[in-house]
């Protein structure tokens, strides 16, 4: 569905991804994890259309997103949810959901939104509760599935999650993945996710890409990445060298 080749993309003379290739599958849960500088936000960001490429190609279903406009590629069928959430804070609820559905009802289109509004809500039903409150007062967890609800209202065929767990708790992140899963599940959505919880993301993946300052240096199905050694030591906080050596006598 999705595809890049050898794609670079700079900051004026900072190149900050080097030649990435990568594909996601119809259906496919992709997890992009690698630390903090990785390239990771910047990928999505050009894929949205929000960073145009110094070279090589994007693909989405047959076409080239490559020089597309931003709210092309929405109407093409991706949708992104940005890093940081990115809700409009003084906004209900309701309205920020409505907004989210704004490329649908343009030129004249007369789209009845109710459904997708109920829709949402009965996936996160604490949006419901809330739909009259300002998003800026929501937690965190709930201002993430309104961010996520927000781009579903674009009815895309694939998400773009950027880092969905970031400042949540565990309990609260881990809600968030089931969403995820469910969508890919009962909707059938594709869905590129980038996210620092590596453990976490690889866990609800079917395959997964290391990047590592720009470039891709390891891919794989989640699973066998989840046991890899050096994703293990780099990644998920292991050093199993160190574990399965026996214990110094005192």
């Amino acid at each position: 569905m999705l595809r890049l080749r050898n794609v670079d993309l700079a900051y004026g003379r900072i190149q900050a991804v080097r030649r990435v290739s990568l594909h996601v599958g119809a259906g496919e849960i992709v997890a992009l994890i690698g630390a903090n500088g990785a390239g990771k936000t910047t990928l999505l960001t050009a894929v949205s259309g929000l960073m145009r490429p110094a070279g090589g190609v994007m693909e989405f279903d047959g076409g080239d997103l490559t020089r597309m406009q931003p709210d092309a590629i929405v109407r093409a069928g991706i949708s992104h949810v940005p890093e940081g959430r990115l809700v409009f804070g003084p906004m209900t609820v309701e309205d920020n959901l409505l907004l989210g559905s704004f490329s649908r009802r343009r030129f004249g289109r007369r789209l009845d939104v109710r459904d997708e509004l109920d829709r949402m809500y009965t996936m996160f039903p604490r949006l419901h509760e809330r739909r009259a409150q300002a998003a800026g007062t929501l937690s965190g967890g709930e201002q993430q599935m309104l961010a996520i609800a927000r781009a579903l209202m674009a009815k895309p065929r694939m998400l773009l999650l950027d880092e969905p767990g970031m400042g949540l708790a565990p309990t609260v992140t881990k809600e968030i993945f089931r969403h995820v899963v469910e969508l890919r599940d009962a909707l059938g959505l594709t869905v590129l996710l980038v996210e620092q919880n590596a453990r976490a993301a690889l866990r609800i993946a079917d395959r997964g890409y290391v990047l590592e300052t720009g470039r891709i240096i390891l891919q794989g199905q989640a699973g066998e990445l989840l046991a890899n050694r050096d994703v293990q030591r780099a990644y998920l906080g292991r050093d199993l060298d160190r574990e399965t050596q026996p214990a110094r006598a005192e």
